[in-house]
């Protein structure tokens, strides 16, 4: 099979499908790889290393997307990227369709066969593709809302950890999974007043044994996340329903009554954001302001640590691409019950219910594509 990786062209996007490493474990197990020209630059990878590792180099997105047998991208294929996709082309890497129907239509239109790394599954119920870029952008949140909370940035000029004799920023973290997790741990580390909120009784004791007094942990409700934003200084959205948009938590009118000042960072915003005034941004222009309270809601997060976030992505997407390599996606699929998770759409057909029920759209059971 020939395996295309095109160069990501997403607002400030520096990751990459594969690395020269992965590119060399692929055409060692008897597939072909073409890397567009610059597509590594953003994790230190020039061509020359990828012709090292047996990839061919090709000048244009377009001789990749017309040549290619599968398509390993990071972030979702932009317009012009979907108008480039063929019937029958395999297109393997992050999708979040549920709150992008425009998106979802232009690759049904195009007849591809769309594997979204953020629904593959594993035995533990777990969605481990989506798991090492859950882990940066929950510590890159605490990161980006310490940055927007300076003065300059129109937040409240408040430290996170304080200092002898004033008070620590209080932080709201509304979600105990993976980005919520990883949250806490920096808002901790940084010796702030963080308040985890969940309602899965068994996350909210996980969580309670490993952070102790160190956090609170409180069961999420309407009233509670209404009373606790009114003193919150940095609020961080990490709520995730796999492959469905992401519920509004945080509403105007709960914003309304936050200080001025006050920081919200959306890390659900790949799945339409979980609070109310939520608007997808870039790392070019992070930020916005509603009601005096700074909205950070960067889509791709991510990819500010491209050369982490490249390595820990390619750990666990790698070993799925050589089995679609290998097999043929039906195959792969029929095979392996968590890959099937992740087939989004198939040669014209949506086959993941939680993105037809989000867009009011017309969807397949999977089996039904796969034969």
């Amino acid at each position: 099979m020939l395996i295309g990786v095109p160069k990501e062209i997403k607002n400030h996007e520096y990751r990459v499908g594969l690395t020269p490493e992965s590119v060399a474990e692929l055409v060692y197990a008897g597939q072909k790889v073409i890397v567009e020209t610059g597509a590594g630059l953003g994790i230190g990878a020039d061509d020359k290393s990828y012709r090292a590792a047996g990839a061919s180099i090709s000048k244009t997105a377009a001789s990749i997307f017309k040549r290619a047998d599968m398509i390993v991208k990071v972030k979702e294929p932009q317009a012009v990227e979907c108008k480039m996709l063929r019937k029958g082309q395999i297109l393997y890497t992050y999708l979040h369709l549920a709150p992008d129907p425009k998106q979802t239509k232009a690759l049904l239109k195009s007849g591809c066969i769309g594997i979204a790394y953020e629904t593959v599954t594993s035995d533990g119920g777990e969605l481990p593709l989506l798991k090492p870029m859950s882990q940066v952008a929950g510590r890159l949140s605490i990161q980006a809302g310490a940055t927007a909370l300076q003065k300059e940035n129109k937040g409240r000029g408040v430290l996170l950890g304080g200092v002898p004799g004033v008070a620590p920023a209080k932080v709201i973290i509304i979600g105990g999974g993976v980005v919520g997790f990883n949250a806490a741990q920096m808002a901790v580390g940084l010796q702030a007043d963080v308040t985890i909120l969940d309602r899965d009784p068994d996350v909210m004791e996980g969580l309670s044994n490993y952070f102790k007094a160190s956090a609170k942990i409180l069961r999420s409700t309407p009233a509670v996340l209404a009373d606790l934003v009114k003193t919150a200084d940095l609020v961080v959205g990490a709520v995730l329903v796999p492959g469905a948009a992401a519920p509004k938590l945080i509403t105007r009118a709960m914003i309304k009554t936050m200080q001025a000042g006050a920081v919200l960072v959306d890390v659900a915003i790949d799945q339409g954001g979980c609070f109310e005034t939520s608007k997808a941004t870039t790392h070019a222009d992070p930020t916005y302001i509603i009601d005096d309270v700074v909205h950070y809601c960067v889509a791709n997060m991510p990819g500010a640590v491209a050369r982490t976030s490249t390595y820990a992505l390619n750990a666990v997407t790698l070993s799925h691409a050589k089995a679609i390599a290998r097999k043929g996606w039906k195959q792969a699929c029929r095979d392996n019950k968590h890959l099937k998770e992740g087939l989004n759409v198939a040669e014209g057909k949506l086959t993941y219910a939680a993105v037809g029920e989000a867009l009011g759209m017309e969807y397949v059971e999977v089996d039904s594509v796969l034969g």
